[in-house]
């Protein structure tokens, strides 16, 4: 295993923990978009919210897949 597939896989990992955080914080305090920047993008409604909760999941799975992906491809090689 080379320095840049394991930097390929420490970045894929990091991205997937990122994601969860956003992940956790935005189903945990929902309106944290308007506490943290005082904007309400979606006038209060929690349409944002949804959305970045829905994108933050799927990135947390397929990050953290393919970190597992290839950790296991390197792994057999």
């Amino acid at each position: 295993m080379n320095t840049a597939q394991k930097l390929r896989i420490a970045a894929e990992a990091g991205i997937a923990a990122l994601s969860a955080v956003a992940l956790v914080l935005t189903l945990t305090v929902p309106d944290w978009i308007e506490l943290a920047t005082g904007a309400s993008p979606d006038s209060g409604g929690g349409e944002a919210e949804w959305l970045l909760t829905g994108v933050a999941c799927v990135a947390t799975v397929l990050f953290a897949g393919l970190a597992a992906w290839e950790w296991r491809r390197l792994r057999t090689v």
